[in-house]
């Protein structure tokens, strides 16, 4: 069965919505955890990585069971960097990306303002600023756009591999995808703190600075998080439609 348009971007929007909400929630509650059991030096057992681990898996989960959710109707592409990766390869029409991107973004400000809506306006002052992302202290730009271009590579290449190729099992796309998110976003929470996704990246970047910015964003971080992402999806996704299409002429081994 093939879905209108409409229907298609609500399906982007309403995954995206909760892979933020949920995924940046988590971040804001791990945050908060700290925030609050540091002066007690109870910040869990491996010393604060097990309540990064739970952010990551937060977020690779959430996508696996929005994938599978709404998988059949859009996608569930929950992402531009994924978005524009199919758009390059030509697996999804212009049409179709521009209306995705565009329900991404709508969805992720909306589970951003809904965070601040449960939250307030004081977790952006130095208590998870809604989920934001930036480099850590001592990564450079460079170093940090490059993690950024590596994890989604990691990502789009799976998509690629799993979703889009029409010879993988349809019934292990979800999970190989989430799993993609959650190991990516392992490593890269100690860099960048882990986006691989520019809807995901903007959206407290916007709020915090409705608000007033008390978190102190920096808005020239946020082209590491949408740069990096696109950079590191085209070339998985161009890298991957080599690799399964080889060229007719070549003589197997």
């Amino acid at each position: 069965m093939e879905y209108s348009l409409s229907r298609k971007m609500i399906a982007e929007l309403v995954g995206t919505f909760l892979l933020v909400f949920f995924g940046t929630g988590s971040a804001i509650g791990a945050a908060w955890i700290v925030h609050t059991y540091v002066p007690t030096g109870s910040i869990g057992a491996l010393g604060g990585f097990a309540e990064w681990l739970a952010v990551s898996w937060g977020f690779g989960i959430t996508a696996m069971a929005v994938i599978y959710t709404f998988g059949k109707i859009s996608g569930g592409h929950i992402n531009p960097a994924v978005t524009i990766g199919l758009l390059v390869t030509k697996s999804i029409p212009g049409k179709n990306a521009s209306g995705y991107i565009l329900a991404q973004f709508i969805g992720a400000i909306i589970a951003s303002l809904c965070l601040l809506g449960i939250f307030g306006v004081d977790i952006g002052a130095g208590i998870g600023a809604l989920g934001a992302n930036a480099p850590a202290t001592g990564i450079s730009f460079s170093q940090a756009m490059l993690a950024e271009i590596v994890g989604t590579f990691l990502l789009v290449l799976v998509v690629m591999g799993v979703a889009v190729d029409k010879k993988a099992d349809p019934g292990v796309y979800g999970l190989s995808i989430g799993m993609a998110i959650g190991i990516s976003l392992t490593f890269l929470g100690h860099i960048t703190g882990g986006c691989i996704n520019p809807a995901r990246g903007f959206s407290p970047y916007l709020v915090n600075f409705l608000v007033g910015n008390p978190a102190g964003l920096i808005w020239t971080n946020y082209l590491i998080l949408l740069i990096g992402p696109i950079v590191g999806g085209i070339i998985a996704a161009l890298l991957y439609k080599f690799l399964a299409n080889p060229n007719s002429k070549e003589i197997s081994t």
